[in-house]
């Protein structure tokens, strides 16, 4: 998964002009979008602005309406989610998938012989199964105290960052991350953060992220976009957002 870090100038997503509908509720419209290789970006907006449906046109949770998706530099539009997940794109949702009656270990193993296609046989002891690459995964992600623990017991920030391993497992180009510190104490969001911070600088994986907690937006996003209506009213850098008049009236406010 190692990829290097001095050259983010490529496109590694690419979205020209998307849109979705439900029925007669228009969600996104004409939406163009795009992310560098080892960015790290957020999308920002009131609740019902369509950034979920952002995401689930991304990964094929959704049919999309109008427009394309590119992903390095290959359309992806409305392809099947299997085939999105294969190409490279993983996902890690606000309400956690983990299960809860199996340990971190078992979690992620798991997950890792899901991506190869292999699954536990009378021929192959189960302890090694991926082992390695299950332990690689467990140590990457912070989670090595925690591998023999039921994943059900553990703190919400270890099962944070259990979800991120679990969606690390597929080896992922992009990484999307659906609301990642909600629920979250000021200590955990700040480790879940510096983790997230750690896989983009170390394996040079690129984080397209949602969030409402300012501070994390502000202090972790390379570019930011707000979303408001279905449509994106502003983008650059945390700071030329900040200075955005219109992103302040429909969005951020007072909490800038």
């Amino acid at each position: 998964m190692a990829r290097a870090m001095d050259n983010i100038c490529e496109n590694i997503l690419k979205i020209d002009r998307l849109k979705k509908s439900f029925g007669k509720y228009s969600v996104l419209t004409d939406v163009s979008y795009s992310l560098r290789k080892g960015e790290i970006a957020a999308i920002i907006g009131p609740n019902g602005a369509g950034k979920s449906t952002f995401f689930n046109l991304i990964t094929g949770y959704h049919h999309v309406d109008g427009g394309t998706v590119h992903f390095l530099g290959r359309e992806i539009t409305n392809w099947p989610r299997h085939r999105i997940a294969r190409a490279g794109i993983s996902r890690a949702f606000q309400v956690s998938n983990i299960y809860a009656r199996l340990t971190t270990f078992e979690n992620v193993r798991q997950a890792i012989l899901a991506q190869e296609k292999r699954t536990l046989d009378i021929f192959t002891p189960a302890h090694r199964l991926a082992e390695k690459n299950t332990l690689e995964l467990i140590d990457l992600t912070g989670l090595m105290p925690n591998r023999k623990h039921l994943a059900g017991i553990l703190s919400q920030g270890d099962k944070k960052k259990l979800e991120l391993a679990l969606a690390l497992a597929g080896k992922p180009e992009l990484l999307l991350l659906d609301e990642p510190t909600a629920g979250m104490s000021s200590e955990e969001t700040q480790e879940t953060m510096e983790l997230v911070k750690r896989l983009n600088r170390e394996i040079g994986l690129s984080i397209l992220f949602t969030e409402h907690d300012i501070s994390v937006i502000f202090g972790y996003a390379h570019k930011l976009s707000v979303l408001y209506q279905g449509m994106v009213i502003a983008e650059g850098t945390p700071e030329e957002v900040r200075k955005n008049e219109e992103a302040q009236q429909c969005y951020l406010g007072e909490e800038v």
